[in-house]
Protein backbone atom coordinates (compact mmCIF):
# COMPACT_ATOMS: atom_id res chain seq x y z
CA UNK A 1 0.00 0.00 0.00
CA UNK A 2 2.62 2.56 1.10
CA UNK A 3 2.35 6.04 2.50
CA UNK A 4 1.70 8.95 0.21
CA UNK A 5 5.00 10.75 -0.22
CA UNK A 6 5.64 14.46 -0.14
CA UNK A 7 9.09 15.64 -1.23
CA UNK A 8 10.01 18.97 0.35
CA UNK A 9 13.74 18.73 -0.22
CA UNK A 10 15.15 22.02 -1.42
CA UNK A 11 12.16 23.97 -0.12
CA UNK A 12 13.18 27.39 1.17
CA UNK A 13 9.82 29.18 1.39
CA UNK A 14 8.38 30.91 4.44
CA UNK A 15 5.96 29.41 6.97
CA UNK A 16 2.84 30.53 5.11
CA UNK A 17 4.00 28.85 1.93
CA UNK A 18 4.82 25.71 3.90
CA UNK A 19 1.29 25.70 5.33
CA UNK A 20 -0.10 26.00 1.79
CA UNK A 21 2.00 23.10 0.51
CA UNK A 22 1.07 20.63 3.25
CA UNK A 23 -2.22 18.69 3.19
CA UNK A 24 -4.80 20.44 5.30
CA UNK A 25 -6.82 18.58 7.91
CA UNK A 26 -10.41 17.83 6.97
CA UNK A 27 -12.79 20.45 8.32
CA UNK A 28 -14.65 18.21 10.75
CA UNK A 29 -17.27 20.89 11.36
CA UNK A 30 -18.29 20.90 7.70
CA UNK A 31 -18.48 17.10 7.66
CA UNK A 32 -20.56 16.55 10.75
CA UNK A 33 -22.03 19.79 12.10
CA UNK A 34 -25.56 19.31 10.73
CA UNK A 35 -25.84 15.74 12.03
CA UNK A 36 -24.47 16.73 15.42
CA UNK A 37 -26.73 19.79 15.64
CA UNK A 38 -29.76 17.56 15.09
CA UNK A 39 -28.63 15.21 17.88
CA UNK A 40 -27.99 18.06 20.29
CA UNK A 41 -31.42 19.56 19.61
CA UNK A 42 -33.08 16.14 19.99
CA UNK A 43 -31.50 15.46 23.38
CA UNK A 44 -32.11 18.98 24.59
CA UNK A 45 -35.81 18.73 23.72
CA UNK A 46 -36.50 15.08 24.56
CA UNK A 47 -33.97 14.14 27.23
CA UNK A 48 -33.79 10.48 28.25
CA UNK A 49 -36.26 9.39 25.58
CA UNK A 50 -33.91 10.74 22.93
CA UNK A 51 -30.92 9.09 24.61
CA UNK A 52 -32.61 5.68 24.53
CA UNK A 53 -33.78 6.12 20.93
CA UNK A 54 -30.37 7.33 19.71
CA UNK A 55 -28.59 4.56 21.63
CA UNK A 56 -30.83 2.01 19.92
CA UNK A 57 -30.13 3.63 16.55
CA UNK A 58 -26.36 4.08 16.82
CA UNK A 59 -25.32 1.36 19.27
CA UNK A 60 -28.10 -1.15 18.44
CA UNK A 61 -28.94 -1.64 22.12
CA UNK A 62 -32.29 -1.18 23.85
CA UNK A 63 -31.75 0.17 27.37
CA UNK A 64 -34.20 0.43 30.24
CA UNK A 65 -31.77 2.13 32.61
CA UNK A 66 -29.07 4.57 31.55
CA UNK A 67 -27.22 4.77 34.84
CA UNK A 68 -24.95 1.87 35.77
CA UNK A 69 -25.67 0.78 39.38
CA UNK A 70 -22.96 1.63 41.89
CA UNK A 71 -22.88 -2.03 42.97
CA UNK A 72 -21.97 -3.09 39.43
CA UNK A 73 -19.16 -0.53 39.28
CA UNK A 74 -17.58 -1.70 42.53
CA UNK A 75 -18.17 -5.37 41.70
CA UNK A 76 -16.18 -4.97 38.50
CA UNK A 77 -13.02 -4.73 40.60
CA UNK A 78 -13.57 -8.32 41.70
CA UNK A 79 -14.24 -9.57 38.20
CA UNK A 80 -11.12 -8.32 36.45
CA UNK A 81 -7.80 -10.24 36.48
CA UNK A 82 -5.44 -9.34 39.31
CA UNK A 83 -2.79 -8.15 36.88
CA UNK A 84 -5.25 -5.67 35.37
CA UNK A 85 -6.20 -4.43 38.84
CA UNK A 86 -2.52 -3.91 39.64
CA UNK A 87 -1.94 -2.07 36.36
CA UNK A 88 -4.91 0.20 37.01
CA UNK A 89 -3.65 0.96 40.51
CA UNK A 90 -0.10 1.67 39.33
CA UNK A 91 -1.31 3.89 36.49
CA UNK A 92 -3.75 5.66 38.79
CA UNK A 93 -1.09 6.34 41.43
CA UNK A 94 1.44 7.58 38.88
CA UNK A 95 -1.08 9.87 37.19
CA UNK A 96 -2.20 11.08 40.62
CA UNK A 97 1.38 11.82 41.68
CA UNK A 98 2.03 13.81 38.52
CA UNK A 99 -1.15 15.88 38.67
CA UNK A 100 -0.73 16.56 42.39
CA UNK A 101 2.73 17.94 41.60
CA UNK A 102 1.30 19.94 38.71
CA UNK A 103 -1.36 21.46 40.93
CA UNK A 104 1.21 22.87 43.36
CA UNK A 105 0.47 25.57 45.92
CA UNK A 106 -1.74 28.61 45.37
CA UNK A 107 0.32 31.67 44.35
CA UNK A 108 1.16 34.15 47.11
CA UNK A 109 -1.04 37.17 47.62
CA UNK A 110 0.03 40.28 45.72
CA UNK A 111 0.25 43.65 47.49
CA UNK A 112 1.11 46.92 45.81
CA UNK A 113 0.43 50.43 47.05
CA UNK A 114 -2.27 49.49 49.51
CA UNK A 115 -4.16 47.17 47.15
CA UNK A 116 -4.02 43.50 47.95
CA UNK A 117 -5.04 40.84 45.44
CA UNK A 118 -5.64 37.37 46.76
CA UNK A 119 -5.54 34.47 44.33
CA UNK A 120 -8.39 32.04 44.90
CA UNK A 121 -8.55 28.66 43.19
CA UNK A 122 -11.89 26.87 43.19
CA UNK A 123 -12.83 23.57 41.51
CA UNK A 124 -15.87 23.26 39.31
CA UNK A 125 -18.71 21.48 41.06
CA UNK A 126 -19.46 18.82 38.47
CA UNK A 127 -17.21 17.46 35.72
CA UNK A 128 -18.26 15.30 32.77
CA UNK A 129 -15.80 12.75 31.36
CA UNK A 130 -16.18 10.94 28.05
CA UNK A 131 -14.43 7.65 27.27
CA UNK A 132 -14.78 6.15 23.78
CA UNK A 133 -16.10 2.65 23.22
CA UNK A 134 -17.24 0.48 20.35
CA UNK A 135 -14.01 -0.40 18.53
CA UNK A 136 -12.02 -0.78 21.74
CA UNK A 137 -12.24 -0.19 25.47
CA UNK A 138 -10.31 2.60 27.16
CA UNK A 139 -9.99 2.26 30.94
CA UNK A 140 -6.83 4.35 30.63
CA UNK A 141 -8.91 7.28 29.35
CA UNK A 142 -11.18 7.00 32.39
CA UNK A 143 -8.13 7.41 34.62
CA UNK A 144 -6.71 10.25 32.54
CA UNK A 145 -9.97 12.23 32.70
CA UNK A 146 -11.05 11.50 36.26
CA UNK A 147 -7.74 11.70 38.16
CA UNK A 148 -6.95 15.38 37.46
CA UNK A 149 -10.57 16.22 38.31
CA UNK A 150 -10.07 14.33 41.56
CA UNK A 151 -6.86 16.25 42.30
CA UNK A 152 -8.62 19.55 41.52
CA UNK A 153 -11.21 18.76 44.20
CA UNK A 154 -14.25 18.29 41.95
CA UNK A 155 -17.14 17.03 44.08
CA UNK A 156 -19.01 15.10 41.35
CA UNK A 157 -17.32 13.28 38.48
CA UNK A 158 -19.62 11.91 35.77
CA UNK A 159 -18.58 9.38 33.12
CA UNK A 160 -20.35 8.61 29.85
CA UNK A 161 -19.33 5.53 27.82
CA UNK A 162 -21.03 3.94 24.78
CA UNK A 163 -22.54 0.56 25.72
CA UNK A 164 -21.26 -2.65 24.16
CA UNK A 165 -23.39 -4.95 21.99
CA UNK A 166 -24.88 -6.50 25.12
CA UNK A 167 -25.89 -3.11 26.50
CA UNK A 168 -23.25 -3.17 29.23
CA UNK A 169 -20.04 -1.30 29.83
CA UNK A 170 -17.09 -3.68 30.08
CA UNK A 171 -15.56 -4.50 33.45
CA UNK A 172 -12.15 -2.94 32.75
CA UNK A 173 -13.76 0.45 32.12
CA UNK A 174 -16.03 0.20 35.16
CA UNK A 175 -13.13 -0.92 37.32
CA UNK A 176 -11.13 2.10 36.23
CA UNK A 177 -14.10 4.28 37.20
CA UNK A 178 -14.10 2.66 40.64
CA UNK A 179 -10.34 3.15 41.05
CA UNK A 180 -10.57 6.82 40.04
CA UNK A 181 -13.50 7.68 42.30
CA UNK A 182 -16.04 8.42 39.56
CA UNK A 183 -19.40 9.41 41.09
CA UNK A 184 -21.78 8.37 38.28
CA UNK A 185 -21.47 6.24 35.13
CA UNK A 186 -23.92 6.32 32.23
CA UNK A 187 -24.29 3.95 29.26
CA UNK A 188 -24.49 6.70 26.68
CA UNK A 189 -22.02 7.54 23.93
CA UNK A 190 -21.57 9.77 20.91
CA UNK A 191 -22.75 13.33 20.42
CA UNK A 192 -25.86 12.50 22.44
CA UNK A 193 -23.72 11.93 25.55
CA UNK A 194 -22.11 15.35 25.11
CA UNK A 195 -25.55 16.93 24.75
CA UNK A 196 -26.81 15.19 27.89
CA UNK A 197 -23.87 16.36 29.97
CA UNK A 198 -24.10 19.91 28.61
CA UNK A 199 -27.85 20.44 28.87
CA UNK A 200 -28.93 17.81 31.39
CA UNK A 201 -31.78 15.29 31.16
CA UNK A 202 -34.10 13.71 33.74
CA UNK A 203 -31.41 11.12 34.48
CA UNK A 204 -28.15 12.94 33.77
CA UNK A 205 -27.50 16.21 35.56
CA UNK A 206 -25.76 18.97 33.60
CA UNK A 207 -22.04 19.43 34.24
CA UNK A 208 -19.73 22.45 34.31
CA UNK A 209 -16.85 21.03 32.24
CA UNK A 210 -16.66 18.23 29.65
CA UNK A 211 -13.39 16.45 28.92
CA UNK A 212 -12.23 13.38 27.02
CA UNK A 213 -11.44 12.30 23.46
CA UNK A 214 -13.82 10.88 20.87
CA UNK A 215 -14.62 10.52 17.19
CA UNK A 216 -15.38 13.48 14.96
CA UNK A 217 -19.02 13.59 16.08
CA UNK A 218 -18.05 13.72 19.75
CA UNK A 219 -15.47 16.40 19.06
CA UNK A 220 -17.93 18.43 17.00
CA UNK A 221 -20.56 18.14 19.73
CA UNK A 222 -18.08 19.50 22.27
CA UNK A 223 -17.33 22.39 19.95
CA UNK A 224 -21.02 23.21 19.63
CA UNK A 225 -21.73 23.12 23.37
CA UNK A 226 -18.61 25.10 24.26
CA UNK A 227 -19.82 28.21 26.02
CA UNK A 228 -22.71 26.35 27.62
CA UNK A 229 -20.06 24.33 29.46
CA UNK A 230 -16.29 24.49 29.59
CA UNK A 231 -14.61 22.25 27.02
CA UNK A 232 -11.02 21.38 27.84
CA UNK A 233 -8.05 20.38 25.70
CA UNK A 234 -9.28 22.05 22.54
CA UNK A 235 -10.33 19.66 19.75
CA UNK A 236 -9.61 16.20 21.21
CA UNK A 237 -10.63 14.19 18.17
CA UNK A 238 -9.22 11.30 16.11
CA UNK A 239 -5.68 10.20 16.98
CA UNK A 240 -2.55 11.63 15.34
CA UNK A 241 1.19 10.97 15.30
CA UNK A 242 4.20 12.47 13.55
CA UNK A 243 7.39 10.42 13.67
CA UNK A 244 10.70 12.16 12.91
CA UNK A 245 13.26 9.57 11.79
CA UNK A 246 16.90 9.86 10.74
CA UNK A 247 19.40 7.43 9.22
CA UNK A 248 20.02 5.94 12.68
CA UNK A 249 16.31 5.23 13.42
CA UNK A 250 15.34 1.53 13.48
CA UNK A 251 12.71 1.38 10.71
CA UNK A 252 10.58 -1.18 12.55
CA UNK A 253 10.28 1.21 15.52
CA UNK A 254 9.06 4.05 13.31
CA UNK A 255 6.71 1.72 11.45
CA UNK A 256 5.03 0.23 14.53
CA UNK A 257 4.57 3.67 16.07
CA UNK A 258 2.81 4.89 12.93
CA UNK A 259 0.53 1.86 13.04
CA UNK A 260 -0.15 2.35 16.77
CA UNK A 261 -2.03 5.60 16.17
CA UNK A 262 -3.79 4.29 13.05
CA UNK A 263 -5.06 1.46 15.28
CA UNK A 264 -7.33 3.93 17.09
CA UNK A 265 -9.64 4.16 14.10
CA UNK A 266 -10.65 6.35 11.16
CA UNK A 267 -9.95 10.03 10.45
CA UNK A 268 -6.56 10.09 12.19
CA UNK A 269 -3.16 10.84 10.73
CA UNK A 270 0.19 9.03 10.79
CA UNK A 271 3.10 10.95 9.29
CA UNK A 272 6.73 9.99 8.87
CA UNK A 273 9.17 12.88 8.38
CA UNK A 274 12.75 12.03 7.38
CA UNK A 275 15.76 13.39 5.52
CA UNK A 276 16.71 9.89 4.34
CA UNK A 277 14.99 8.40 1.31
CA UNK A 278 16.32 4.98 2.33
CA UNK A 279 14.64 5.32 5.74
CA UNK A 280 11.36 6.28 4.06
CA UNK A 281 11.55 3.18 1.84
CA UNK A 282 12.39 0.83 4.71
CA UNK A 283 9.68 2.24 6.99
CA UNK A 284 7.17 1.93 4.16
CA UNK A 285 7.99 -1.76 3.76
CA UNK A 286 7.82 -2.34 7.52
CA UNK A 287 4.40 -0.64 7.75
CA UNK A 288 3.09 -2.88 4.98
CA UNK A 289 4.35 -6.01 6.80
CA UNK A 290 2.79 -4.99 10.11
CA UNK A 291 -0.54 -4.04 8.55
CA UNK A 292 -0.70 -7.27 6.51
CA UNK A 293 -0.36 -9.34 9.68
CA UNK A 294 -2.75 -7.33 11.84
CA UNK A 295 -6.26 -8.55 12.77
CA UNK A 296 -7.31 -4.92 12.18
CA UNK A 297 -5.89 -4.86 8.69
CA UNK A 298 -8.97 -3.38 7.01
CA UNK A 299 -9.25 -0.52 9.51
CA UNK A 300 -5.52 0.18 9.39
CA UNK A 301 -5.46 0.27 5.60
CA UNK A 302 -8.39 2.69 5.58
CA UNK A 303 -6.83 5.03 8.14
CA UNK A 304 -3.34 4.97 6.60
CA UNK A 305 -4.77 5.26 3.11
CA UNK A 306 -6.50 8.52 4.03
CA UNK A 307 -4.05 9.98 6.54
CA UNK A 308 -0.69 8.25 6.13
CA UNK A 309 2.24 10.21 4.68
CA UNK A 310 6.01 9.93 4.36
CA UNK A 311 7.53 13.41 4.07
CA UNK A 312 11.06 13.86 2.72
CA UNK A 313 12.97 16.92 3.92
CA UNK A 314 16.54 18.23 3.71
CA UNK A 315 17.54 18.00 7.36
CA UNK A 316 16.37 17.68 10.94
CA UNK A 317 15.66 21.40 11.31
CA UNK A 318 13.28 21.31 8.36
CA UNK A 319 11.68 18.18 9.82
CA UNK A 320 10.87 20.15 12.97
CA UNK A 321 9.47 23.01 10.88
CA UNK A 322 7.09 20.62 9.09
CA UNK A 323 6.08 19.06 12.42
CA UNK A 324 5.28 22.49 13.84
CA UNK A 325 2.91 23.20 10.96
CA UNK A 326 1.19 19.83 11.36
CA UNK A 327 1.00 20.49 15.15
CA UNK A 328 0.27 16.82 15.90
CA UNK A 329 -1.29 15.26 18.96
CA UNK A 330 1.78 13.01 19.41
CA UNK A 331 5.28 13.82 18.12
CA UNK A 332 7.97 11.15 18.32
CA UNK A 333 11.61 12.08 17.68
CA UNK A 334 13.25 8.70 17.11
CA UNK A 335 16.82 9.84 16.58
CA UNK A 336 20.03 9.77 18.57
CA UNK A 337 20.38 12.93 20.67
CA UNK A 338 16.66 13.50 20.19
CA UNK A 339 16.67 16.07 22.95
CA UNK A 340 18.80 18.39 20.85
CA UNK A 341 15.85 18.88 18.47
CA UNK A 342 13.45 19.83 21.26
CA UNK A 343 14.43 23.50 21.10
CA UNK A 344 13.00 23.60 17.55
CA UNK A 345 9.59 22.22 18.54
CA UNK A 346 6.84 24.81 18.96
CA UNK A 347 3.54 22.97 18.50
CA UNK A 348 2.71 19.43 19.64
CA UNK A 349 0.35 17.92 22.17
CA UNK A 350 3.08 15.69 23.61
CA UNK A 351 6.65 14.91 22.54
CA UNK A 352 8.39 11.54 22.98
CA UNK A 353 12.17 11.60 22.80
CA UNK A 354 14.38 8.74 21.65
CA UNK A 355 13.80 5.15 20.61
CA UNK A 356 12.90 4.00 24.14
CA UNK A 357 9.90 6.30 24.60
CA UNK A 358 7.02 5.38 22.27
CA UNK A 359 3.74 7.26 22.57
CA UNK A 360 2.19 4.10 24.04
CA UNK A 361 4.00 4.83 27.31
CA UNK A 362 2.29 8.22 27.41
CA UNK A 363 -1.02 6.53 26.72
CA UNK A 364 -0.86 4.63 29.99
CA UNK A 365 1.49 5.62 32.80
CA UNK A 366 4.19 8.18 32.01
CA UNK A 367 2.17 10.56 34.18
CA UNK A 368 1.16 13.48 31.92
CA UNK A 369 -2.29 13.26 30.42
CA UNK A 370 -3.05 11.40 27.20
CA UNK A 371 -6.08 13.59 26.40
CA UNK A 372 -4.33 15.86 23.91
CA UNK A 373 -5.24 18.51 21.34
CA UNK A 374 -5.72 17.27 17.75
CA UNK A 375 -6.62 18.73 14.36
CA UNK A 376 -3.81 21.35 14.62
CA UNK A 377 -5.21 22.82 17.84
CA UNK A 378 -1.85 22.07 19.51
CA UNK A 379 -0.90 25.43 17.99
CA UNK A 380 -2.73 27.04 20.92
CA UNK A 381 -3.91 24.25 23.24
CA UNK A 382 -2.34 21.81 25.67
CA UNK A 383 -2.85 18.45 27.31
CA UNK A 384 -5.67 18.03 29.80
CA UNK A 385 -4.51 19.24 33.21
CA UNK A 386 -5.74 19.97 36.71
CA UNK A 387 -6.41 23.61 35.83
CA UNK A 388 -9.05 22.53 33.30
CA UNK A 389 -11.21 21.65 36.31
CA UNK A 390 -10.51 24.81 38.30
CA UNK A 391 -11.41 28.47 38.23
CA UNK A 392 -9.06 31.28 39.24
CA UNK A 393 -10.68 34.17 41.10
CA UNK A 394 -8.97 37.35 42.24
CA UNK A 395 -10.18 39.10 45.40
CA UNK A 396 -9.29 42.79 45.71
CA UNK A 397 -9.12 44.92 48.88
CA UNK A 398 -7.91 48.50 49.53
CA UNK A 399 -6.83 50.41 52.62
CA UNK A 400 -7.81 54.01 53.32
CA UNK A 401 -4.59 55.48 52.00
CA UNK A 402 -4.98 53.64 48.71
CA UNK A 403 -8.47 55.06 48.28
CA UNK A 404 -7.07 58.57 48.89
CA UNK A 405 -4.03 58.28 46.63
CA UNK A 406 -5.34 56.06 43.84
CA UNK A 407 -9.01 57.03 43.86
CA UNK A 408 -8.52 60.18 41.84
CA UNK A 409 -7.05 58.19 38.99
CA UNK A 410 -10.11 55.96 38.98
CA UNK A 411 -12.38 59.01 38.91
CA UNK A 412 -10.47 60.46 35.99
CA UNK A 413 -10.73 57.30 33.95
CA UNK A 414 -14.40 56.82 34.75
CA UNK A 415 -15.31 60.36 33.79
CA UNK A 416 -13.28 60.04 30.60
CA UNK A 417 -15.40 57.05 29.65
CA UNK A 418 -18.62 58.89 30.50
CA UNK A 419 -19.43 56.73 33.50
CA UNK A 420 -20.29 59.12 36.34
CA UNK A 421 -21.58 56.43 38.69
CA UNK A 422 -18.20 54.68 38.48
CA UNK A 423 -16.53 57.93 39.52
CA UNK A 424 -18.99 58.58 42.33
CA UNK A 425 -18.54 55.07 43.73
CA UNK A 426 -14.93 56.00 44.49
CA UNK A 427 -15.58 59.63 45.59
CA UNK A 428 -18.04 58.42 48.21
CA UNK A 429 -15.28 56.31 49.74
CA UNK A 430 -12.60 58.99 50.05
CA UNK A 431 -11.66 59.33 53.70
CA UNK A 432 -12.66 62.67 55.19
Amino acid sequence: MGLRRLDLRGFAGDRRELVARLPRPVDEQDRSSDAVAAILADVRANGDEALRRLTASFDHVELDELRVPASEISAALGRIPSELQEALDVAHDRILAYHAHEAGEAPDDFTNGGITVRHLIRPVTRAGCYAPGGRARYPSTVLMCAVPAQVAGVAEIVLCVPPGPDGRIDDATLAAAAVAGVSEVYSVGGAQAIAAMAYGTDTIGAVDVIVGPGNRYVAEAKRQVSGVVGVASAFAGPSEVVVIAGPDTPPEFAAIDLVVQAEHGPDGLAWLITWSEEVADRVDLAVDRIVAGSPRRVDLEATLGAGGYAVLVDNSRQACAVANVVAPEHLEILTKNAGSLLANIESAGAVFLGVNAPASVGDYLAGPNHVLPTNRTARFASALRVDDFRKHIHAVSMDDEAVRTLGPFVVTLAETEGLPAHALSVRLRWPT
